[in-house]
């Protein structure tokens, strides 16, 4: 069965993906269009470029998580130059280990800029706070005067995953000089399941979703830095909260995450391992009731009743 892909952002619990889409494969399922936001963008592309989940898996387990906090001078001073590092570079931690990271594994498939894949493949979302716009990339690159061959798949995944506070945002310097501040998609968008939607689609678009049943932040905020922590750990969150409608529930696997949070970057092997459980099971007992034509007789319904 060939279906497009949307995975939602959502920091280290991207894992669970891992075995959601493992359950796919034994299911026959082979991915059309793929897209993604953070966390997603980095599965999306992945498999976008040809990966399979035992791949995926395996390079995964290689990991060093303790370097997605790209240390720095400033950054290393308790508190205080975690202050710096916001009011200087406006975030605490680089990003350049997961895009250097994301650009090995995609070379070692041929794939370095959007060019590279076929067109349509993949899409992937970030946030423009200069301009206080959702990039849907490589579709956007026409507004910087760019084409799919300008930029690296890598560093659209990177703005992607970049976490307000938490990342510096990427300074985006387009043909004409002008400068743009590139941020977490998931402040716009960290679920874009309306992205491949048509009025009748040829194959379904499946959702990949992470469930969460509470916003667990610090009630005491005694610095900044904790403020600023708890802001986009709430935004983040309440992602996961938030309302779906009945035809987004209908095509979305919601895989439980526990109590792990998108920053949590030290994960044990116990914690690992039950994300990457959940997200098999949860596939897999999505797929058990998954009915394609029943859902475009539902889906045909709802839009003759607008």
């Amino acid at each position: 069965m060939k279906a497009d892909a949307v995975f939602e952002g959502g920091g280290v619990r991207g894992i669970a993906f891992i075995g959601a889409i493992q359950a796919m494969e034994e299911e026959n399922v082979e991915w059309e269009r793929l897209a993604g936001t953070s966390a997603g963008a980095v599965i999306a592309a992945l498999l976008a470029s040809g990966y399979k989940s035992h791949e995926i898996r395996e390079r995964y387990s290689e990991i060093n998580y303790s370097k997605m906090r790209g240390r720095t001078i400033l950054n290393r001073i308790p508190v205080f130059g975690s202050f710096l590092e916001l009011m200087v570079h406006l975030g605490i931690f680089k990003n350049d280990y997961l895009e250097t990271w994301v650009d090995s594994l995609l070379s070692e498939k041929g794939i370095r800029t959007f060019a590279d894949l076929p067109d349509g493949k993949l899409k992937i979302i970030a946030s423009d706070v200069s301009n206080g716009q959702m990039l849907i990339l490589p579709d956007d690159l026409e507004r910087y005067g760019m084409s799919p061959a300008d930029l690296k798949v890598s560093t659209a995944v990177m703005m992607s995953a970049s976490l307000p506070f938490f990342f510096r945002p990427v300074i985006w310097k387009s043909k004409d000089r002008k400068k743009s501040y590139i941020l977490d998609g998931g402040l716009l968008s960290n679920f874009p399941i309306w992205i491949f939607d048509t009025d009748n689609p040829r194959f379904p678009t499946f959702g990949f979703h992470f469930v969460k049943d509470e916003v667990n932040i610090d009630p005491v905020i005694p610095t900044p830095i904790h403020l600023f922590k708890n802001i986009f750990k709430t935004m983040l969150q309440a992602h996961d909260l938030r309302h779906m409608n009945e035809e987004t529930i209908e095509r979305t696997i919601q895989i439980p995450t526990g109590g792990i949070n998108a920053t949590d970057f030290e994960l044990n092997e116990d914690e690992i391992d039950f994300l990457y459980k959940s997200g098999y099971t949860s596939a897999k007992e999505f797929l058990s009731e998954w009915d394609f034509e029943q859902y475009k007789l539902k889906r045909m319904q709802r839009v003759k009743n607008k």
